[in-house]
């Protein structure tokens, strides 16, 4: 148990380290399962940036190992440079701000 929960760890830095702007969500860019998500993607493709994403229901070990790394509980989770940048509402207010498009226009 042990094992699997440190390879999921290491999975979730990897994919950190791979991509600039990745987006933990539930479903897909083209097919979100959620609101939210649907809203953060939303947000993103505004912003005119690619992204990657992993999409977390398909992976429950991720999706628990990720609410521990994080210390968030609720997903979509947006990261950018490895740094967590936060869920929906806050993706929202950073965008409606402007402050999204600056903070991920280096990608």
């Amino acid at each position: 148990m042990e094992s699997k929960t440190q390879n999921t760890l290491e999975m979730i830095k990897q994919q950190l380290a791979e991509y600039t702007l990745i987006l933990y969500m539930k479903g897909t860019p083209d097919h979100p399962r959620c609101g939210f998500s649907a809203r953060v993607v939303q947000a993103l493709k505004a912003c005119g940036t690619k992204f990657a994403h992993v999409n977390i229901l398909e992976n429950n070990d991720l999706r628990e190992e990720l609410k521990r790394y994080s210390q968030w509980p609720t997903f979509p989770q947006l990261y950018y440079k490895g740094e967590l940048i936060g869920g929906c509402d806050v993706i929202e207010q950073l965008y409606k701000t402007g402050e999204l498009q600056k903070k991920i226009s280096e990608t």
